[in-house]
């Protein structure tokens, strides 16, 4: 009688283990293709996979990835993701309990910021905090390339690998090209001029790569959801006129209201000249693809210090 209890038993607990697996198994199965959440990262996983994979970019054109959102449908494909790539390093804000959200539930993940050496923060008020905007230096958005394509090839079933390395191989040809472009250009800046004054702290890379000093930024932070001080705009002001700046690279997207308040209050004519420098735009806008955009700022970059 106890054994045959015995045997009933342990059927049962294997019937629900294998329910169980197959459960886990259809969920596995159930998921597909790559999300993507900024549409920067976006452009350059679309150029390494190719027609290898679907891919599905979060965020549209002309969009704040500190401050987008992401509908029900579009939170739902992050959790039945194959792969999700991410930005990392604190810059998708509105959607970061979404990612945190998937990962939990076994979705593989690449937080691209946090693998291509991210610096610090220069600037006292964000000093200590990683800087989430490394795609304004073109040679870390080439190892960016190379890690995105080994991580498909690991994570995504069916892709050809050798397609997706030789699609890596040639885009990142473009980014070499893009960095020795932007590196020529700078160069006809005289150094005295290489300084940059922008609407919040974006450029930290840029910097570093080619030799800038940043002066400061309209909104003393990291980020666009903050809100400059009266004292913060007025030392800005004071350290603009000091050092003869004649330009305020604001982004595309944000109005210039401030940056010309703080031109006021420095009393000096300053130009203020528009960059993108956080999202793509739509195509035909100036900054359709990345490469397009990194080329486009680094020409106005250019032009507005005063290159040779």
């Amino acid at each position: 009688m106890v054994d045959t209890f015995g045997r009933r038993a342990l059927a049962t607990l294997s019937l629900l283990a294998a329910a169980t697996l197959s459960s886990c198994a259809a969920f596995e199965s159930e998921r597909s293709g790559i999300v993507v959440t900024t549409n920067i990262l976006g452009d350059l996983t679309r150029s390494v996979v190719g027609d290898q994979a679907e891919v599905t970019v979060l965020m549209g054109a002309n969009a704040d990835p500190h401050s987008f959102g992401v509908s029900a449908q579009q939170a739902a494909s992050i959790e039945q993701a194959e792969l999700l790539i991410h930005n990392g390093l604190g810059l998708e804000e509105g959607v970061l309990s979404h990612v945190e959200a998937a990962i939990e539930t076994g979705v593989p993940a690449l937080a691209v910021g946090e693998h291509v050496d991210p610096i610090d923060y220069a600037a006292d008020e964000t000093a200590g905090q990683r800087d989430p905007h490394f795609w304004t230096d073109p040679v870390r958005v080439g190892d960016a390339v190379d890690l995105i394509a080994d991580t498909v090839i690991e994570q995504v079933p069916g892709v050809d690998a050798d397609q997706v390395r030789a699609n890596a191989d040639a885009y990142r040809a473009q980014v070499d090209e893009l960095h020795e472009h932007t590196a020529e250009r700078f160069e006809s800046i005289p150094p005295e001029h290489r300084k940059l004054v922008t609407n919040h702290h974006v450029f930290g890379y840029l910097a570093q790569r080619y030799d800038f000093e940043i002066i400061g930024a309209v909104i003393p932070s990291g980020t666009t959801l903050a809100s400059p001080s009266g004292s913060d705009l007025k030392d800005l002001a004071d350290a603009v006129a000091e050092s003869g700046v004649p330009v305020v690279f604001a982004d595309s997207s944000q109005p210039d209201r401030l940056v010309q308040a703080m031109a006021e209050e420095a009393g000096v004519d300053i130009e203020v000249v528009s960059l993108f420098t956080e999202s793509l735009t739509e195509p035909g806008e100036g900054a359709g693809t990345y490469l397009e955009m990194a080329r486009s700022n680094a020409d106005a970059i250019a032009a507005g210090l005063g290159a040779d």
